[in-house]
């Protein structure tokens, strides 16, 4: 599917340009503290003109066959463009926590790590992440490194999606 830049995309979005759109796909995760799995994820960007993006992202668990057995995960924000490729991603979760994201945009790439992190008290212990995504051969492609629940920043979540 060609994509083309909005007229109205602001100067500071265009290093995240490309991630704009509907992307859906299949990833895998785990960590010391939960079984591994595979999901089913749709990401949404969306813009009007002003220097950020309108992020929402959800995923659900699926079986061995692809088929969906439970709704999982939900987060949505802003992913803010910056003046020389800069961004942040201001990111609230279901689970009840908020997060506050610094990084870089440049050639295909978006490199963000936590800045801030606060969480309600039923919510999980989150210390720190970090996000990588990529456009790789037209997909979108993010891996993202959580530390949490005692544990070292280390592998969470990995997803290959492609635009809808």
């Amino acid at each position: 599917m060609a994509f083309e830049l909005p007229v109205d995309l602001h100067p500071d979005c265009g290093p995240i340009a490309w991630m704009l759109g509907t992307w859906r796909g299949n990833g895998h995760g785990d960590y010391p503290t939960i079984e591994p799995y595979q999901f089913g994820q749709e990401l949404i960007f969306t813009h009007d003109g002003r220097p950020f993006f309108h992020y929402m992202a959800r995923s659900w668990v699926v079986d061995a066959e692809g088929t969906k057995v439970r709704d999982d995960a939900i987060e949505t924000g802003f992913l803010r463009g910056l003046p020389g490729g800069k961004v942040e991603l201001l990111l609230s979760h279901e689970s009840g926590v908020v997060e506050i994201w610094i990084g870089e945009a440049e050639g295909g790439k978006v490199e963000i790590v936590t800045d801030a992190i606060g969480r309600t008290e039923g919510a999980p212990e989150v210390t720190g992440g970090k996000r990588l995504y990529g456009n790789v051969e037209g997909d979108l492609l993010y891996a993202y490194d959580m530390a949490a629940f005692g544990e070292a920043l280390q592998p969470r979540t990995w997803a290959r999606l492609q635009r809808a």
